[in-house]
């Protein structure tokens, strides 16, 4: 389901959501205008945070960094929140740390009410 700044929308269109957990070469800010590349030749236009798009790719950790710019925050600061995140990522990596908030598994355990 979409997530707008007023919370989930249930007339937005659906999203599918996957995680990818890669090595790379590219620093924090050169993988992030890559990623940036990648959803505008997808279409996407960057008129309005959380506005629609037809692709979103957020860096959600980059390693043990922690960056916190105008331009760049690692790990993102609401991954820990959001089910749609963790879940998958779990799936692809069951031992996965989010720096600074711990083991994946047991933040999605919150999350879900013990119910992982």
């Amino acid at each position: 389901m979409a997530v707008t700044l007023r919370g989930e929308d249930e007339h937005a269109p659906r999203y599918l959501n996957a995680v990818a957990v890669l090595e790379t070469r590219l620093s924090p800010g050169e993988l992030l205008a890559s990623l940036h590349r990648i959803e505008a030749r997808h279409g996407r236009v960057r008129r309005e945070r959380w506005g629609d798009r037809t692709l979103d790719l957020d860096l959600i950790a980059y390693g043990d960094e922690r960056i916190d710019r105008h331009d760049l925050v690692v790990p993102h600061p609401r991954a820990h929140e959001r089910e749609f995140v963790l879940a998958p990522w779990l799936d692809v990596d069951p031992d996965a740390e989010l720096p600074g908030r711990g083991r994946v598994a047991d933040l999605l355990e919150k999350l879900s009410g013990g119910v992982a």
